[in-house]
């Protein structure tokens, strides 16, 4: 089964569009406006990272989240994806309901952070693109205590609802709390903040 095919299936989404290059989809999103734009990493013409920097890069005004789905586990192409600004990565063969779960869940702005694909890019991305690092201190210093509490939960890849829970707050004291802390870190999604956290030293990554 197919991917639109698949997703069509389910209540609550709805498929709008397909492309078969990476412009067509660009020019389709844009047209569109879907929730969320699951991108082939690799695609004939413009490129997934191309077409994905185009959609949510750090020059896009009204940015569109993409969902990158790629058959490599470890692949060149995810590092420049994220930093295109990709807001998850999934593998092709990932289980139906998985696929399902990642097209709601970068919809609703929480990003796919927990799974193990995007653990092992961002460690590869620290190893390779840690410069100049700024202190702890340093981030005290951009971010409030709340904020920062915010930003190690969210590293450990745990959703709006579970770090409401560990925080004892309501679900949109966290939302509000991300949305100031986010322009402070010079970053426009959920997964971007976690790489600027271990790109300086804030939080590690873990085995």
């Amino acid at each position: 089964m197919g991917l639109a095919t698949m997703l069509g299936t389910e209540p609550d989404i709805t498929v709008v569009g397909q492309a078969a290059d990476g412009a067509t989809a660009v020019e389709l999103a844009r047209s569109q406006r879907p929730d969320v734009v699951c991108m082939d990493i690799r695609m004939p013409g413009t490129d997934g990272i191309a077409a994905t920097r185009a959609l949510c890069g750090p020059d896009v005004e009204d940015p569109i989240p993409v969902l990158v789905l790629t058959t490599f586990d470890v692949d060149e192409y995810l590092f420049g994806a994220l930093e295109a600004g990709a807001s998850g990565f999934l593998l092709k063969d990932a289980e139906p309901a998985v696929l399902v779960d990642a097209v709601r869940s970068v919809a609703a702005g929480q990003g796919m952070l927990a799974n193990t694909l995007t653990k092992r890019v961002l460690r590869e991305v620290v190893t390779r693109r840690r410069t100049q690092p700024v202190t702890a201190a340093r981030a005290t210093e951009l971010l409030t205590p709340r904020e920062l509490d915010i930003l190690l939960l969210l590293a450990q890849g745990m959703s709006n609802e579970e770090i409401a829970g560990a925080l004892v707050v309501e679900v949109s004291t966290v939302k509000s709390h991300l949305a100031r802390a986010m322009p402070k870190l010079g970053v426009r999604s959920r997964l971007q903040a976690v790489v600027w956290a271990y790109q300086n030293g804030i939080v590690e990554l873990g085995g």
